[in-house]
């Protein structure tokens, strides 16, 4: 794969030719080829024409916010977001995100299990039955990545973590994707990844959490305020301190759907 400035300056520079529509999502997207001194690869393009206002995110644009998401997830270290930026396109102005090809063997993490066959080391965080009856569990993997996206989501307060935004990259890494609806101020939080629902949290991540609370006070402010309101910031600011403070991963709200629909 392309090193994230490789990968960041192919975006921003490269020529884009559309190739289709991802017609599953509810807002237009678009993948695209994108070109640059010979080299290419593909691109998820969002125009912000394409967008369908919504009545609790009425600032900025979702294509602001999946630029945010990056800028964050980058801050924190774990590389957790594709690279994404906003440049114009062939409808205008958008974000941008690289492609992540899963290869056809990736195991995946998250998913509906039959109830009395959840794997060894899965936690079952919801109950569901099929059209025949059958039990089934929505369960994910106890996995140290998904725990780094866990509590970035939390940051983030994102609305609809769904396990098909969950990506398995064919370097190992796992990816985030989708972050249209996050970064409100207001507690909104929805995700398939509450296994570990009041746990502590490893060293590591109230580490990551301290140095992402500082980093808000100075440049990465400054670029989220270049999509986001100040207000929106300030609270990223707030919750990465909160978590790093109480040291435990958050639960789930209780005026509020804990899990997103479709969950995957």
């Amino acid at each position: 794969m392309l090193s994230e400035d490789d990968a960041l300056d192919l975006l921003q520079r490269g020529a884009m030719e559309l190739e289709g529509r991802l017609v599953e999502a509810s807002n237009t997207t678009l993948r695209a080829e994108i070109t640059l001194d010979g080299v290419r690869a593909r691109c998820v393009y969002k125009p912000v024409r394409g967008e369908r206002p919504l009545w609790d995110f009425p600032d900025g644009t979702l294509a602001g916010r999946e630029v945010s998401a990056y800028l964050v997830s980058q801050a924190t270290g774990w590389g957790l977001v594709p690279p994404t930026i906003l440049r114009d396109g062939p409808l205008g102005p958008g974000a941008v995100q690289l492609w992540i090809d899963e290869p056809d063997d990736a195991e995946a993490l998250i998913g509906f299990v039959p109830a009395y066959d959840v794997p060894s080391g899965w936690f079952a965080i919801a109950s569901a039955r099929d059209p025949g009856g059958d039990a089934y569990a929505l369960a994910h993997a106890d996995d140290r990545r998904l725990a780094q996206l866990a509590v970035l989501d939390a940051v983030l307060n994102n609305a609809d973590r769904k396990g098909g935004h969950v990506l398995y990259g064919p370097d190992g890494r796992i990816y985030a994707v989708d972050h249209g609806v996050c970064f409100h101020v207001e507690n909104k939080l929805r995700t398939v990844l509450w296994g570990w629902t009041g746990k502590a949290l490893p060293d590591e991540a109230v580490e990551v959490l301290t140095r992402l609370g500082e980093r808000l006070e100075g440049p990465l402010a400054e670029a989220l305020e270049e999509h986001l309101t100040t207000s929106e910031v300030q609270h990223v600011r707030l919750r990465a301190r909160r978590l790093a403070r109480a040291a435990r991963f958050p639960k789930p709200p209780r005026d509020w759907p804990a899990v997103p629909w479709p969950p995957v």
